[in-house]
């Protein structure tokens, strides 16, 4: 058994269906790598805070919950990189919002992600450092939460990775736009246990799918293909210094 730490809450990577079951692009490639290893997979659906407490503690093997790979994460666990995000804002439609100039602004983000504890609070300090108004963080526990804000107007913008932000942007029929660029480009990591003997075992099975193909039709399927990567490498926030 596998068993695979997840916050279902952050489509279109992981997130639950109709039916109430886990679904999006990240579990249709924890289930690819079960079979991989040989192995029924078990969703242990959860809080995304939780999670690496739980992989720390021995009760799950992995997480998957589109974790970036942080070095401040890194003294906590190791990260198998499996997709590279950009961080990407949206606005209502037809309001411009520049992610770059949001002093005084209202923004939504999912609590705990990158872009709650790291992001949007640098852009704020910079703000007050130069004497302007901070942002607001508006924090929701789940994305289409932070999505619905923006589409009822109660904040400005939201701030999300990438995948997130577009697939919201297309699933609220045109109710939003993207607010500038794509920026902060960084590896998601599959959290394992620090030292953990499975760690190499996992990351060839993720590396057999990159090079068979199966990981690209993965992502395809779900329009993510171009935070595709070519090596499931480990680590990849402190090895790149």
């Amino acid at each position: 058994m596998l068993n695979v730490g997840m916050a279902n809450n952050y489509p279109p990577n992981e997130f639950k269906n109709s039916d109430g079951a886990p679904a999006g692009w990240s579990v249709d490639l924890t289930k690819a790598l079960g079979q991989v290893l040989g192995l029924k997979v078990n969703f242990d659906v959860g809080t995304f805070d939780n999670i690496l407490p739980a992989v720390k503690a021995g009760k799950d093997d992995m997480g998957m919950s589109s974790f970036t790979d942080t070095l401040e994460r890194e003294k906590q666990v190791d990260f198998i990189n499996y997709f590279s995000a950009g961080i990407q804002w949206a606005s209502p439609k037809g309001k411009t919002v520049d992610p770059d100039n949001a002093c005084g602004l209202k923004v939504a983000v999912q609590a705990t992600t990158y872009e709650d504890t790291h992001e949007v609070p640098a852009k704020s300090k910079a703000c007050t450092d130069a004497g302007k108004p901070a942002i607001t963080v508006f924090k929701y526990d789940a994305q289409d939460q932070a999505t619905n804000a923006v589409v009822v107007g109660q904040v400005d913008a939201m701030s999300a990775d990438s995948p997130v932000t577009l697939y919201a942007i297309s699933q609220t029929k045109d109710k939003l736009q993207t607010a500038g660029d794509a920026f902060e480009v960084a590896p998601y990591g599959i959290p394992v246990d620090k030292g953990s003997a499975f760690t190499p075992v996992l990351q060839k099975a993720l590396q057999a799918l990159i090079d068979d193909g199966t990981y690209h039709k993965i992502l395809s399927k779900w329009g993510v293909e171009s935070g595709g990567i070519k090596t499931a490498a480990l680590n990849v926030a402190s090895s790149k210094g």
